[in-house]
């Protein structure tokens, strides 16, 4: 079904993706899998563990994975976005990757240390699965929306997003800590209720995107792809390269939002990992309902910082608005160093949540709306998630070294905050010249 830009039942349908994927960065990136993952080394009383001739400290090996795995989206999105463009079928590409991360996070369920290859290949291409989908995701909001628009559609989505997840959340909160309630029994009936949270994370993944599949438009064009058009998509990033050239104001804002963006992705990746591993938590139980709760209370949270960004932005502009959510990030990473009690963890979340929300949003609608007029809007949306993934891939790299030779993810936490304070003067600039106009 193929409907006119600005029609709101498209703008819904795309936004309802959000819903249907958020689940994946909620459930597995979050809250579920890095408690599992952490019980998983805590039951057989070790901390690191042999991984390709290396001896890896946990929470640094899976900092490591993900940083990899970033950098294969990174060196994969502009060729599939290229063939995409050429071929006029980027939504069969958001399919694939959609159901790669859905069995994928099925696969989770079978993660044990015995089979540790197998489980860090299911979270690998997990990730690849959410990340690949959402480079052709958030190249559809031009195409759907127009500029008036997009930052009430985009935080619409990132809304949905949150409120879905936390749904499904609940759910598996109630099989986690109250087991027997769902016929689930044994001595390690936790850990089977988890394993059956990564399976529900991927039906609902698979389920709840149809919607969006279904009004997204159809192919505009047919052309056969060749040899020849293979690497159309680093040629395209080439060209978008050049573009950048002539309007400083997105090249500005493109360094700013690569570097602050570094740290956002790393502190939202690599935080229930640090609250499993470095809060003084009284009991297992306290440990595994603590941080589930504290991601829900980001979760709520985010769906009003989200909300309050876009009302903000409206009154005194993107830029500046970005500036004063950057400031509330360098303040969080300090104060998290010195997090060590479960309130003090509970008051850190909120605030987490308050500002993630926001600066995702607004962060994709900036760079949205500083676009030139292009039908060729693929293109951009990789270079800019291009951008993204190689910060991840340097923040979490920066991130487990650290982590894995100071023995402290607390000394790792702290050094984020100067990417955050990089991307305050960054952004200034981009003001500085946005006056001039």
């Amino acid at each position: 079904m193929n409907l006119e830009k600005g029609n709101k039942k498209l703008g819904n349908a795309w936004a309802f993706y959000d819903w249907a994927n958020s689940v994946y960065n909620l459930v597995i990136s979050s809250a579920i899998f890095p408690i599992y993952y952490g019980a998983l080394f805590k039951i057989k009383g070790i901390s690191s563990v042999h991984f390709l001739g290396f001896e890896v400290k946990n929470t640094a090996l899976i900092s490591f994975v993900t940083a990899f795995a970033f950098l294969i989206v990174a060196f994969m999105s502009p060729l599939l976005s290229g063939i995409a463009d050429f071929a006029g079928n980027k939504k069969r590409f958001m399919q694939f990757f959609c159901y790669l991360g859905a069995l994928s996070c099925i696969g989770l369920s079978f993660f044990t240390l015995e089979n540790l290859y197998f489980g860090i290949l299911c979270f690998f291409f997990g990730l690849i699965g959410f990340w690949g989908s959402l480079v052709f995701y958030n190249s559809y909001l031009p195409d759907i929306a127009f500029t008036d628009d997009q930052d009430r559609l985009s935080a619409k989505g990132y809304s949905l997003g949150y409120i879905g997840s936390v749904i499904l959340l609940l759910f598996n909160l109630a099989m986690v800590m109250k087991p027997e309630w769902f016929g689930i029994t044994g001595e390690d009936a936790a850990m089977k209720a988890m394993q059956y949270s990564f399976v529900s994370v991927g039906i609902w993944w698979i389920v709840f995107s149809q919607y969006t599949f279904y009004y997204l438009p159809k192919n505009t064009v047919k052309n056969k792809v060749t040899k020849n058009v293979v690497f159309n998509g680093y040629k395209e990033l080439k060209k978008v390269w050049h573009q950048l050239e002539e309007n400083i104001i997105l090249k500005k804002y493109l360094k700013s939002f690569f570097v602050y963006s570094m740290a956002v992705q790393t502190v939202m990746l690599v935080a229930t990992y640090f609250g499993e591993q470095e809060i003084l938590w009284e009991s297992d139980s306290q440990r595994t309902s603590g941080l589930i709760i504290s991601i829900l209370v980001i979760q709520l949270v985010a769906v009003l910082g989200a909300v309050l960004t876009s009302k903000l932005s409206e009154k005194i502009g993107n830029i500046k608005t970005l500036i004063i959510i950057n400031s509330i990030w360098v303040i969080i990473c300090i104060c998290a160093f010195f997090v060590t009690l479960p309130v003090h963890f509970y008051i850190t979340a909120g605030f987490v949540g308050l500002v993630m929300g926001g600066i995702q949003s607004l962060s994709r609608s900036t760079y949205s709306k500083l676009l030139p007029e292009t039908k060729d809007s693929t293109s951009f949306f990789s270079f800019y998630d291009v951008a993204e993934k190689i910060g991840i891939v340097i923040g979490m790299g920066i991130f487990a070294t650290i982590d894995q030779i100071s023995g402290s993810m607390r000394n790792a936490i702290v050094f984020l905050a100067l990417f955050f304070i990089a991307g305050v003067f960054l952004l200034f600039n981009v003001q500085k010249t946005l006056n001039k106009i």
